[in-house]
């Protein structure tokens, strides 16, 4: 299975940025979805952005504009470059990748927002 490995989460005042990464344990070209959702203490984990490998990307309604996936094929990386941090962006960001029918989770990194 896919080993997903997210790194980057750490306390920012509001207004500032973050890049997450999310590092593969193969090559992302071949996998379908590479994603990123996120879960505060009391509500269901959401989806924040996916990328396919067609090169379509979604996102959640409260991130558009701010948020931004992208690919690093050769470093079998996805990152989420996150700007304009809102208290209401605190959560534990989690990786996921969709392949053959299964779906593949990181173990998430914690990003706090506050001054």
């Amino acid at each position: 299975q896919v080993q997903l490995v997210e790194s980057g989460g750490d306390l920012v005042p509001p207004g500032g940025s973050l890049r997450l990464s999310c590092a593969a344990s193969e090559s992302i070209f071949s996998i379908y979805i590479m994603g990123w959702y996120r879960q505060a203490p009391g509500k269901q984990r959401e989806l924040v952005a996916a990328s396919t490998s067609g090169g379509n990307t979604n996102y959640a309604d409260s991130v558009k504009g701010r948020f931004t996936i992208s690919r690093d094929n050769a470093k079998n990386t996805v990152y989420l470059q996150m700007n304009t941090l809102k208290p209401d962006d605190t959560a534990v960001y989690y990786c996921n990748a969709v392949t053959g029918g299964r779906t593949h989770w990181g173990q998430g990194t914690q990003v706090t927002v506050s001054s």
